[in-house]
């Protein structure tokens, strides 16, 4: 074979391999614009679960102080009268203002006759 062919053929081989690494190179061009994507995806989701975390703990917090104020509010309930009780309760002051009102009317012939014997003493000092 002589230096011509053999350049010929080195060219061909040597153009051939141009055309591989061309052809590589539009193929394999989608593929770094999806890694690229892939990874902007991940940074973003990242970041969403960051935010998502810290609004849960956020709410964990909201929910922990309202457990707190609940058992707060029923320990308080737990000590007022029922509804039963409340009635006893009050026909028992219904019965207190009935027996006022009599002592009240007993006691005012007391009360006038306390003033009479007051006037009396008061003339009597005068003389």
């Amino acid at each position: 074979m002589t230096l011509p062919e053999i350049l010929l053929y080195l060219n061909l081989v040597l153009s051939g391999l141009a055309l591989l690494g061309h052809a590589k190179g539009y193929f394999s061009s989608g593929e770094k614009k999806l890694a690229e994507d892939v990874m902007a995806l991940t940074d973003k989701l990242t970041e969403f679960v960051v935010a998502l975390n810290k609004e849960m703990e956020a709410n964990e917090k909201k929910l922990i102080e309202h457990d707190r104020r609940i058992q707060a509010a029923e320990s308080e309930i737990k000590y007022l009268p029922d509804r039963e009780s409340q009635h006893r309760m009050e026909l028992q002051l219904a019965t207190l203002n009935g027996r006022f009102a009599t002592l009240e009317e007993k006691l005012r012939p007391i009360a006038a006759t306390g003033e009479r014997l007051h006037d009396l003493l008061m003339e009597q000092a005068r003389k």
